[in-house]
């Protein structure tokens, strides 16, 4: 319970509708309890009218005995039946209060882990598989809401028809319920030991569940990989023998279920025996009436299914306790780059009222200098940036070229805060990054990242995605620009064509392209370009080029690359190696020096001629 706890605030926002379905499910037990009453009374009636009618006479001597009580026998039966409608009548309410109470519950729950989700940091996403976040914000999160809405529902009228039943039964003979309920004390204790046992074993389950979703997830994002290396076999085997894991820890639950439940009935059957024994001795004696007896009979067979589901009811309190645990261990994880904006939490798109609204006023000039920053990946150690400086002029152009592995994805991370820098400390217009509004950085600055990614929308939809209420006409210019306006219109649907998950239904080159126009559809400050013409054919790398130069006239931009392009003039060229910056200056400079950079354009030079604008 002490993980359920989280779920207290959820309980206080719909207090009203949880304290209206606990009035109905006490109403629903009301009603059910007073029919053993009416039965009782209906018994002992008919005993005592036909002990009359053998004392007078016999029945035979009472021609009217048969009516008078077949009208007796009628309104008792018009009286449980009264009394069975009415508790249908408030059980349906109570579904309608406490059971819609979950669903509105799990909801809230989903959008706040989503929410979350969205706050943290890259370095997260790398330490926990995309299974695994799915699993916990749909398996897990069905777990608590069947914890939210049966197990509570079926608490609360367990409780409240035990003490019902149990005070009815009380008044009739204290001995009796005293005998009638003997096997309860051996009822807690198994439900002790099993619910420890359900916990530790549900806990297993959730966690095997998330290997088998991030397993499927991985084969189906990699299954051109799989199959072009003709592994379907193997990853098959694999997914089955984790799969076993899952039945084999499955069954094992199963079987300590299978175990209880059967044990329960056991309890209430005994419980039975007892009370038609020993009510017999009371009736002989003269303590209670034949009528008692079958009072109390219905009143353990009535709880016969609230004792019984005390053991499924621990056992989904289990599983949600089991849930809840890998539900916070993310929820209470906290995003390392906050927005001081919004007083030190991350910001959430989700919040935001008016997202791709950003004011006239909020721009950046383009002013960024690193001082002798330093950054390690906080997730695996590896030191990527060392002691590196440079300054970016309002308006200047600078490529960053080196080899792989050299740091300069990590430069395009830092400057839009996907981490902070670990030494050191990058400026925007003369003021610490970290200091700056974190939406407003993000928004101001068009990004092409070298993993491309498009989202499972119309190529229309991809492209105003970081631009809202972007037209037709306004998208075509910047894919014109882009050179993929043709690649667009040939597709069956044009730009209301889907691109499939990951934009699998184009091409590489393709989906640069769009993600290139989607950055400038945002009219941004800052144009950060991450080696994102590395698909593209050198005919149409021109037609491109042709419009950064021209596009770039008046922004900020630095264009990470491995290939030399004459077409753009830079004023500044950086050479990273080893995680410093050998090189500095000019491409004119460079070529003189005769280091990295002269080298690299020397080699590209025999393969085209950069002064026909295709790379050096």
């Amino acid at each position: 319970m002490q993980q359920l706890a989280y779920l207290n605030k959820f309980f206080w926002n719909y207090r009203w509708r949880f304290l209206l379905g606990i009035v109905f499910v006490g109403l629903a037990n009301w009603f059910r309890v007073w029919q053993p009453k009416v039965i009782r009374n209906a018994l002992d009636t008919v005993v005592e009218q036909v002990r009359h009618y053998k004392e007078t006479g016999g029945i035979a001597a009472h021609p009217e005995a048969f009516q008078e009580l077949g009208n007796q026998i009628a309104w008792f039966g018009a009286g449980v039946i009264a009394l069975a409608i009415m508790m249908g009548l408030f059980m349906f309410f109570m579904r309608q209060t406490i059971i819609v109470m979950s669903r509105l519950i799990e909801y809230d729950i989903r959008k706040e882990i989503f929410a979350h989700y969205e706050t943290l940091d890259l370095a997260f996403y790398k330490r926990n598989s995309t299974g695994d976040l799915m699993s916990r914000i749909s398996e897990d999160v069905s777990k608590v809401r069947m914890f939210l809405g049966p197990a509570i529902l079926y608490g609360l009228d367990l409780s409240f028809l035990f003490v019902l039943a149990i005070t009815s039964m009380l008044r009739v003979s204290v001995p009796l319920t005293l005998w009638s309920l003997l096997p309860l004390p051996f009822l807690s204790i198994s439900i002790y030991w099993v619910s420890t046992i359900i916990n530790k074993r549900s806990e297993k389950i959730q966690r095997q569940l998330s290997k088998l979703t991030s397993t499927a997830q991985e084969v189906y994002s990699g299954i051109r990989v799989v199959k072009s290396y003709g592994q379907e076999g193997a990853m098959g085997r694999y997914f089955a023998e984790e799969s076993e894991q899952y039945r084999q820890k499955s069954l094992g639950l199963i079987r300590i279920d299978a175990f209880f439940f059967p044990l329960m009935l056991l309890m209430v059957g005994a419980s039975t025996i007892i009370t038609v024994y020993v009510g017999g001795l009371q009736v002989v004696k003269g303590n209670i009436t034949a009528g008692n007896i079958a009072e109390f009979v219905i009143y353990i067979n009535m709880l016969t299914w609230p004792v019984t589901a005390i053991g499924w009811i621990a056992s989904l309190t289990q599983q949600a306790a089991a849930s809840q645990k890998r539900i916070n261990e993310f929820l209470q994880t906290k995003p390392t780059i906050t927005n001081p904006a919004s007083n030190g939490q991350a910001t959430n798109a989700l919040t935001e009222t008016n997202s791709n609204q950003v004011p006239a006023t909020s721009v950046y000039q383009g002013h960024i200098v690193f001082e002798n920053v330093g950054f390690v990946y906080p997730d695996t150690g590896i030191r990527a940036l060392e002691q590196v400086s440079f300054e970016i002029k309002p308006g200047q152009k600078l490529a960053i070229v080196g080899r792989t592995g050299a740091g300069k994805t990590t430069i395009a991370d830092l400057l839009v805060r996907m981490y902070d820098v670990t030494e050191g400390r990058i400026l925007m217009d003369g003021k610490d990054l970290r200091e700056h509004d974190l939406f407003l950085l993000r928004r101001r600055i068009g990004y092409v990242p070298q993993d491309v990614f498009l989202f499972s929308d119309t190529v229309l939809g991809n492209i105003s995605f970081g631009k809202e209420g972007l037209t037709r006409e306004e998208a075509e210019f910047y894919a014109k620009r882009a050179a993929v306006h043709d690649d667009i219109i040939s597709l069956p649907k044009g730009y209301e064509s889907l691109v499939g998950e990951r934009g699998v239904t184009l091409s590489g080159g393709q989906k640069q392209r769009v993600s290139i126009a989607r950055a400038f559809a945002k009219q941004p400050d800052i144009i950060l370009l991450d080696d994102c013409l590395s698909a593209v054919d050198t005919h149409t790398e021109s037609r491109i080029l042709g419009y950064l130069d021209q596009a770039l006239s008046d922004k900020t931009a630095i264009i990470i690359t491995h290939r030399i392009y004459s077409m753009l003039k830079f004023d500044k060229i950086i050479v990273l190696e080893d995680h410093h910056i050998v090189e500095e200056g000019t491409h004119e400079e460079l070529i003189l020096r005769g280091g990295y950079y002269a080298e690299m354009f020397e080699k590209q030079s025999a393969l085209g001629d950069p002064e026909e604008g295709e790379p050096a």
